[in-house]
């Protein structure tokens, strides 16, 4: 007989966890979780979403094995920045079985409809400041560092149960040599003109990574606010955020643009430490994870480009293409071999048309799905 269970306590959550370990375990591709970061995210007291919004865990039940998992979300804040009533679902984790999928979605409208809401949208991991989309195209190799991964099955699940496109995301491809340097032959040349109007480009500085964190949340909050579903993060959010990142990120990655000590731009491209995490079973650091994890940092060879924006006001100046042009600065020095940019939005041709030109290949979407409740 198969029942749902609400995960309650520290078990159910290591089980939740868990479960995608065993559904994919004979699948290369599969990228595990660190199951600490996951813990975290999980855990009300620990991320700052549970602050002001609400989830609930569920694992589905065959007797005493699990056959799937699934949350349900309602995030308050997105609501009241939308005037909307929407429900989201998300860690959507499923056997190949229609029945299954119903029950499990199933429970989350039920617990969405308690709250009133009348529409869910997902996976969905909190809010698209998280991870989001279900792989839909390029099934064909791990992914990339805080993107999603998941079965061919789970889209034909869903829309069998009523789901329907809301909107795709696109995550583009570069290898080494095969895409256009011209930004990176102007860049001189467009520093200087922006000189004239005091905009300077720089690299994030360490030392005052606080101060930089908070200057970065105002021109991450400004430039993505016109983004289809994206929320403001708060304060804490986008300072839990930072501090993970921060245990990866390579400076020379993350380039800032700002006037007179303002920042109004910049461009962050984190390593891809799915090549680590992909060897640590089971997304434990220890006994041996963690020097795994040490001892192969250095080694990464590939980027993802996961975050470039300019507040409005200062777009079409030469800023992006500065901002880019240093990420392949620092790339060749490197010698890296590939960089994913993801994700954009399917219809952004402002930001997909110069990726494609400069030789991005589209490799990659995913999908967010709706459905009325």
């Amino acid at each position: 007989m198969r029942v749902i269970k609400e995960v309650s306590g520290k078990k159910d959550l290591k089980n939740f966890i868990d479960f995608p370990h065993l559904l994919y375990a004979e699948d290369p591709h599969y990228v595990p979780e660190l199951f600490i970061a996951q813990r975290d995210l999980l855990t009300p007291g620990k991320h700052p979403f549970f602050e002001h919004s609400a989830i609930a865990l569920f694992l589905l039940l065959d007797g005493d094995k699990i056959i799937g998992r699934i949350a349900a979300i309602e995030n308050k804040h997105h609501n009241e920045v939308y005037q909307s009533r929407d429900g989201f679902f998300g860690f959507f984790d499923c056997i190949d079985d229609l029945s299954a999928a119903k029950q499990l979605t199933d429970t989350v409208h039920h617990w969405l409809n308690a709250r009133k809401i009348n529409r869910v949208l997902g996976p969905v991991n909190f809010s698209t400041n998280e991870v989001c989309g279900l792989l839909i195209q390029g099934f064909d190799g791990p992914p990339v560092a805080m993107m999603p991964y998941n079965a061919p099955y789970y889209l034909p699940l869903l829309e069998q149960l009523g789901y329907s496109k809301n909107v795709d995301l696109r995550a583009y491809r570069y290898t080494a040599g095969n895409y256009s340097d011209r930004s990176l032959k102007l860049i001189d040349r467009i520093k200087e003109r922006l000189l004239r109007n005091n905009i300077t480009i720089r690299h994030i500085d360490m030392k005052r990574f606080a101060q930089e964190r908070n200057a970065l949340r105002e021109v991450y909050n400004k430039a993505w606010d016109k983004n289809l579903g994206f929320v403001p993060m708060t304060d804490k959010e986008f300072e839990y955020t930072a501090n993970d990142l921060k245990l990866i990120l390579d400076p020379k990655f993350c380039i800032m643009a700002e006037q007179d000590g303002k920042v109004v731009g910049f461009a962050l491209a984190i390593p891809d430490i799915n090549q680590i995490l992909i060897k640590i079973k089971r997304g434990r650091l220890f006994p041996t994870g963690l020097i795994r994890l040490i001892a192969n940092k250095k080694k990464i060879d590939g980027i993802r480009i996961m975050l470039l924006g300019v507040v409005d006001g200062y777009r079409k100046m030469g800023i992006e293409a500065c901002l880019y042009g240093e990420i392949i600065r620092h790339f060749e020095a490197r010698k890296m071999k590939y960089a994913e940019a993801s994700w954009t939005l399917d219809h952004n041709d402002m930001v997909n048309r110069p990726i494609e030109d400069i030789g991005g290949k589209l490799y990659r979407k995913y999908r967010i799905l709706e459905r009325p409740i």
